[in-house]
């Protein structure tokens, strides 16, 4: 939901940012390795330790690669097959950093095994709904349908929960509780995104078959 009309602000905001990488002889390509690396760094040395603050600060200053190498490409004409497949795939790693340092934290000084497991399930639940899309739309089906929590809601939730719970590291009582609410939220939205989205699938597929049933029985007769 937040991808329609986040994207469509950030791209404008960042339009000249990306024009000045590109001045300066930055590839699309270059732009996501580095945002990419910098998302990793920030999830896997802090939130391991429990640093949330600053772990959400280094990762937000590196996840906006995601629309500045897009952006690159589009203004230089160069838009390819590839840099779609790079950028997809690295979405992947970064989502997967994320979560794991959550993971990893719970497991460690964090202490928490249930935490752990359900941030562990949002690692791989994360990575499944984006899998059903992206195999659903191989097989030629438009998977049209927008979901209850897509990328763009687990990254806002997580990280703003994340950044606020940090602040309990500089004296503010409580409020490191709204992490372990966040990544319930994630979990059981992923867990209904998933099931739309394969439900969709299913309906869709059933509407193709029968549509190639029909047109081949008409080709008979």
């Amino acid at each position: 939901m937040l991808n329609k009309y986040a994207r469509a602000f950030f791209t404008r905001v960042l339009t000249p940012f990306a024009a000045f990488l590109l001045r300066r002889g930055v590839s699309p390509d270059a732009v996501t390795l580095i945002g990419t690396a910098g998302v990793m760094a920030g999830a896997l040395i802090f939130f391991p330790r429990g640093e949330f603050f600053w772990g959400t600060i280094v990762i937000t200053l590196f996840v906006f690669s995601d629309l500045v190498d897009g952006n690159m490409a589009r203004q230089a004409g160069i838009s390819s097959r590839w840099g779609a497949f790079l950028d997809s795939t690295l979405d992947r790693v970064a989502d997967g950093a994320i979560f794991g340092g959550f993971a990893l934290w719970y497991a460690g000084k964090g202490d928490d095994n249930v935490l752990c497991a359900v941030a562990i399930f949002c690692l791989a639940s994360g990575q499944v709904v984006s899998y059903t899309k992206a195999r659903g739309e191989s097989i030629g089906l438009p998977v049209a349908v927008n979901g209850l929590i897509e990328r763009a809601e687990r990254l806002v939730i997580s990280l703003v929960a994340a950044g606020l719970a940090g602040l309990h590291a500089f004296g503010v009582p409580g409020i490191q509780v709204l992490l372990p609410i966040a990544l319930w939220i994630v979990a059981v939205g992923s867990a209904v995104t998933l099931g739309q989205r394969v439900v969709t699938v299913r309906r869709e597929s059933a509407e193709a078959d029968a549509a190639a049933a029909a047109q081949g029985g008409g080709a008979t007769t």
